[in-house]
């Protein structure tokens, strides 16, 4: 029982961690706190972090009455994060930035904005669609084992949203340590993993929703 908890936790871990990507929004975070003092940038990184944590959590333990409210199943979630999930993934392998996470137009509002805290680096920079499907599909693979698991998925956000804080904080060291082909060698693991999720969804989306198709043939 205790391995298998470990066991998810690890992989609710390195789910989180993969589609979140704290690393991505480095790049963004120097762009739209340029002309901000140090303090000023800690502050930032701080509640943006603590937003995207906030929101996804909500979004764990609130998703399956969402559910059951718009009469969706989790089979049809699971194949519909996992293509959100794969759209992210192709682009994140092509080291472009991927417009299922923010788009052109929400980056140059930030550069202008004066806090940009919570909107575009909370949301939808790190808490976006594909972060908000995935925390959604673990819970409710959680659930359907035990209840108890879903205490791995909420650690799997809180390490992930204080991992985030760490490296926005840090994100000057970071951009001058691993450069851009760091970055981008980054990306593409990351996008190697994500696109190995995404299909794991839509497998488990299908399994889940085809013998319900069958008997109403």
């Amino acid at each position: 029982m205790t391995r298998e908890l470990f066991t998810f936790a690890f992989v609710c871990l390195s789910a989180v961690f993969v589609v979140v990507d704290p690393f991505a929004a480095v790049p963004f975070f120097l762009a739209m706190t340029a002309g901000d003092d140090a303090a000023s940038k800690r502050e930032t990184a701080r509640r943006a972090a603590f937003a995207a944590g906030a929101v996804l959590a909500g979004f764990a333990l609130t998703g399956a009455v969402v559910f059951r409210v718009l009469g969706i199943s989790l089979g049809a979630f699971k194949i519909a994060g996992g293509v959100l999930l794969l759209i992210m993934a192709v682009d994140m392998l092509r080291t472009r930035p991927s417009e299922a996470r923010i788009t052109a137009g929400e980056v140059e509002s930030g550069v202008s904005k004066d806090d940009v805290a919570i909107v575009p680096l909370a949301m939808p920079l790190l808490a976006g669609p594909g972060s908000i499907a995935t925390v959604v599909v673990l819970m409710g693979r959680a659930r359907s084992a035990h209840a108890w698991h879903a205490l791995a998925v909420l650690a799997a956000i809180a390490i992930t949203a204080f991992a985030a804080y760490l490296i926005m904080r840090g994100a000057v060291q970071v951009d001058r340590v691993l450069g851009r082909t760091g970055l981008n060698i980054l990306e593409r693991a990351s996008g190697l993993l994500l696109a190995a999720i995404a299909i794991q969804f839509m497998i488990d989306g299908v399994g889940e929703s085809l013998p319900g198709l069958l008997q109403r043939v």
